[in-house]
């Protein structure tokens, strides 16, 4: 019997992050917080750049989880705790964010290097 599919492909990326031990949730915390001395302390209203500003810093954050979730997902893979249909479908997800990853890219003109962040002692996210 086959199990059921999940509604969308979220369910599992859902799935992996309650799945995330503690101690990455924690890192990537205070990752975070060292990232904050880098922002600026205003948010300059342009306009012409906000929409653009606005997608930039949501693509960032979307390929900084996606990074941790796929992490994730491979330590699952090598530890044994996922069926093949699991794998399947994971792979097929993380294929499919990376397509429209690139597609809300282009739709913006951000390069990877746009969104790209220093993380400290971790290096550049990209």
């Amino acid at each position: 019997m086959n199990s059921p599919q999940p509604a969308a492909t979220g369910q599992s990326i859902a799935t992996l992050l309650n799945d995330l031990p503690e101690d990455v949730l924690d890192q990537a915390a205070g990752e975070l917080k060292k990232l904050e001395h880098s922002l600026p302390p205003r948010i300059d209203a342009n306009p012409e750049e906000v929409e653009r500003g606005l997608a930039k810093l949501v693509l960032t954050l979307i390929e900084l989880i996606r990074r941790l979730l796929e992490k994730q997902a491979i330590r699952r893979i090598e530890g044994g705790s996922l069926t093949d249909e699991e794998i399947e479908r994971l792979g097929l997800t993380f294929l499919r964010l990376a397509e429209r990853m690139r597609e809300l890219q282009a739709a913006f003109n951000l390069s990877d290097e746009d969104l790209n962040l220093n993380l400290g002692p971790l290096g550049d996210l990209m």
